[in-house]
């Protein structure tokens, strides 16, 4: 039990040694102290703000098939740990340290001579302490290797008046862009009814936010085929579900390292950065004129024609 206790306590690269498979010797490498600022956790406290983050990670690897020759080029480089770490860390900001522990193993273990993965991360300013989790991960425990989360046709993305929302045609509309054959998000912007007003720009921000959000559940309300959607991964299931999504923007706009540069009652700017975001193949209005995309009136039949302006 002391050992045990002592070995929970220890730096990862003294836990890689004590459950090394002594009859397949390996090699490791380390990458020991890096301390990044990151915004994560799961608390309001924690967003608009960045921690300090402290980074350990050993990586076992398998022998060299061929004499390494004082060539580079034939090892894994610690330059590689230290990149999971950023690519991980720069994919989109996170609640949990789990996450980004699994995100980075995941990385590491994509490396053809990656064997087994120890990995601590701890947070340096919560306290007179350090928090943190600690994970192992090897080859064997990795989930088999599954198609990109983003592999289907690049989406339609439409963006929707209040006047488009209310309109006794909207079924018939839906009908016309599932014609199209493309993948179907939809957004909308700020309801007619008055938005309570903060008197601050982070708490507007979210409010403003969550007031599109309820919009999206009024347009959801109207036609049983639109499944409300907050994250990429529901993006991806409801697509591949041959789902109409419409899109509640709290989570991915508030996720995003590199938001958007508009107001959450921009809905024309909004509806253009998220048809960014998803690499949209065209990006409508019905009723409304989004930027850069087309503009459509409220009509019987919708002049979806390639290229209709």
């Amino acid at each position: 039990m002391t050992r045990d206790l002592r070995l929970a306590f220890s730096h990862p690269e003294d836990r890689a040694a004590a459950s090394a498979l002594r009859d397949v010797p390996r090699d490791r490498i380390s990458l020991r102290d890096y301390v990044r600022e990151a915004e994560i956790g799961a608390f309001q406290e924690e967003r608009g703000v960045t921690q300090r983050l402290r980074f350990n990670v050993v990586v076992e690897v398998g022998r060299p098939e061929a004499p390494l020759a004082d060539d580079v080029d034939r090892i894994l480089s610690y330059d590689t740990l230290a990149e999971a770490v950023e690519l991980s860390l720069a994919e989109e900001r996170l609640s949990l340290l789990e996450t980004l522990a699994e995100r980075i193993a995941e990385r590491l273990l994509a490396e053809p001579r990656a064997r087994r993965v120890f990995l601590r991360i701890e947070k340096l300013d919560r306290g007179p302490f350090a928090l943190g989790v600690e994970i192992e991960r090897a080859r064997a425990m990795s989930p088999p290797a599954e198609a990109p989360a983003d592999e289907f046709a690049r989406p339609l993305v439409v963006l929707l008046s209040n006047a488009a929302i209310a309109d006794a045609r909207l079924p018939g509309w839906l009908d016309a862009l599932e014609a199209l054959h493309l993948p179907v998000v939809l957004t909308v912007g700020l309801p007619k009814a008055p938005v309570p007003q903060a008197g601050a720009a982070m708490p507007q921000r979210r409010i403003d936010l969550l007031a599109l959000e309820q919009n999206a559940w009024v347009l959801a309300a109207r036609d049983r085929r639109c499944l409300v959607v907050e994250s990429r991964t529901e993006i991806t299931h409801a697509i591949h579900a041959g789902r109409i999504v419409v899109w509640a923007p709290s989570k991915i706009v508030l996720d995003s390292l590199d938001g958007p540069d508009v107001a959450p009652g921009d809905a024309e700017g909004l509806a253009a950065w998220f048809a960014g975001v998803l690499g949209a193949e065209r990006l409508i209005g019905l009723g409304a004129a989004p930027e850069g995309g087309e503009s459509l009136p409220l009509a019987d039949r919708l002049a979806l024609g390639e290229g209709a302006r």
